[in-house]
């Protein structure tokens, strides 16, 4: 998905740090479209740019851990997180201590 929106995403997606991860609809939101949570992760799916574009870092609204196509989907996913030190509340990221907020 070669858009303008697409583009913005993949920028804000790209600058996620270690340890930190986003949500769907907060990259929608910083990408300029609030209603755009589905979009992104669409681009996520297709994204070209892994692993510069870090897309195992992008999360549910609550946490929740979906879609990850690469390795075993969503275990390779919480893996992933965890080596990276995310913290986790049971199957869910704890976007308390590892959201991620831009500065």
């Amino acid at each position: 998905m070669d858009s303008s929106f697409g583009r913005k995403v993949y920028k804000i997606a790209g600058k996620i740090p270690k340890g930190k991860v986003a949500t769907y609809k907060q990259l929608a939101k910083l990408a300029g479209n609030t209603k755009a949570a589905r979009v992104v992760g669409i681009l996520m799916k297709e994204n070209p740019y892994a692993p510069k574009v870090p897309c195992h870092r992008v999360v549910g609204w609550n946490g929740s851990l979906t879609g990850y196509s690469a390795g075993n989907g969503i275990i390779t996913k919480k893996e992933m997180l965890l080596s990276e030190g995310v913290y986790f509340k049971g199957n869910k990221v704890d976007l308390a201590k590892s959201q991620w907020f831009v500065n």
